[in-house]
Order: C-alpha cells, then structure tokens, then sequence
C-alpha cells in the first residue's frame, strides 16, 4: 500500500546488489512511495549482483561508484543532480564488508589491514559520503540521511568481529556530523540499528542462524525483516520525522530493551533438564 510519503522526493540508495539487500527493498518501496532514485554500488558489485533488474522496474539510473572514493562519489552526486535536475532529498547507506570475517579470522587475531578496510568500507564511507553531500551543497534543507548499523555496537555478538568496531563507528559518524548537518541545512542523520537481517553480507557472518533464531525468541514482536526496515527508512525520508536526528533507532521487534524472553528462559531450562 502506497501512502505518497516521498511524492516528488528525490534520493540516491548505496548498496542493492540483489532481493536479499535491504536496499533492494528500500528502493523498492521509495518508488512506490512516489520517489525518484538513483542506485549506485562498486563496479564489481554491479557485475555479480542483479541491479540492472532493479533499475528497470524502478525506472532508476545506475551509476557506478565506491562509497570509499572521494573522486568516484563527487562524479555520483554530481551526475545524480544532473539527472534530477536538483538536489536530492534522500539517501540510504547501506554499505559494510568485513575481510576479517570473510576469511574467518578471529578477532583476537585480526590483520589490521584487514581491519582498516573494514572500517574504511563500514564506516569512514559514511563519512566520506555526506562530506561530498555537504561540500557540494546536493541535499535540500530538511533532507534525511540514513545509515544501517547493528546492535553490536553496543553489545558484543559472537562471529561478529571487528564490524562491531565499525558499527560503533559508523553510528559516532552520524551524530557527528548529524550537528554540523542540522545546524547548517536543517539535514536529518540517522542510523537504524536492525534485527540480524538474512542479506548477502549476513550470510558471511559466522553463526548467523543462530543468531536469527535467537533474536527471534528475545524479540517480543519478533525480528524485522528487510522489508519491515524499508518500511522504516521511507519514514524517516518522509516530512512526518522532520525533527529526529543524531538517533540511533532501533529496529528490533522490542529485542534491544530485552534481557531475558520467556521463551529463552523455558529453552535453558529444557537444556538443563
């Protein structure tokens, strides 16, 4: 069901590789919601994934750039307000890779080379994204920026590794220049911290099934799915949250205020009989 929340509404969406990324269903329903977009991911990334099958039925351009490189972004939003013919109102970060744990290294013996791609790739992007925004003046006044983290930045999650580093980062980046962004152009920042979401990317995190399993019996109103966290992100690129920023938003089913579920309990005590 559409409800106009984004009518007229331009926005640029980082990281749909296939139907299993949030941003896939993030574009999805922008355009249902009656935005224009434009996809952009690394060049590699648009040959292994299934993007152009988005673009056709978003009616959207893909432009080619790494969210890491400052030259490739400027070109991005450069050609992203050519096509628009203005700014943009919108955008969603949705970018993170760890070579640490594609490689199963353990944190306790992480290659820090590994380890400042990491943060490059996860974190320092986000940075380095709404400083090409904010230079080039690209997003008009109330605009909304978005992130997705996880709630390994503030807990520790096993098989999550050194993303935790860079989600704690990643979340610092935002309410950082969420007030100089605010202050200056009245541009919303926010992360959504959501439910360990079966993507691409998750499937590379060591334990990922039970993680789902697990926060699915923590969660009082179970674990969102990437649909529900598109749902998510259309309101905050929508005028109904034109004063939420610098927030971390939880998107969990209820499973961040939880310390132990009925369920959970009743399944050690199986256990342990």
């Amino acid at each position: 069901m559409s409800y106009n929340l984004l009518k007229g509404k331009k926005g640029i969406i980082f990281g749909a590789l296939n139907e299993l990324s949030i941003a896939w269903k993030v574009a999805e329903r922008a355009v249902e919601e009656g935005a224009e977009i434009v996809l952009t991911n690394t060049a590699i990334s648009l040959r292994m994934g299934d993007i152009n099958t988005l673009a056709e039925r978003c009616n959207a351009p893909v432009i080619a750039a790494d969210a890491t490189n400052v030259e490739e972004l400027e070109a991005l939003v450069d050609k992203a307000m050519e096509h628009f013919g203005g700014k943009i109102d919108f955008v969603l970060h949705s970018v993170g890779m760890s070579p640490n744990v594609r490689k199963n290294i353990p944190y306790q013996e992480l290659n820090y080379d590994f380890l400042g791609k990491t943060l490059d790739i996860s974190a320092i992007s986000f940075h380095k994204v709404m400083q090409v925004l904010y230079r080039k003046n690209a997003v008009n006044d109330w605009g909304s920026i978005v992130a997705l983290t996880y709630m390994a930045a503030q807990r520790t999650f096993v098989g999550y590794n050194d993303m935790a580093d860079a989600k704690a980062l990643l979340e610092s980046i935002a309410r950082s220049y969420g007030a100089i962004y605010g202050r200056d152009h009245k541009v919303r920042v926010n992360t959504i911290s959501q439910s360990p979401t079966y993507t691409t990317a998750g499937k590379g995190i060591s334990g990922m099934s039970g993680m789902l399993d697990f926060a699915e019996a923590m969660s009082p109103l179970g674990n969102a799915d990437a649909e529900d966290c598109a749902n998510y992100c259309i309101t905050l690129f929508s005028d109904l949250t034109r004063k939420v920023t610098m927030q971390n938003l939880y998107h969990d089913g209820g499973f961040s205020s939880m310390g132990l579920s009925e369920a959970v309990y009743h399944s050690f005590l199986k256990g342990a009989e």
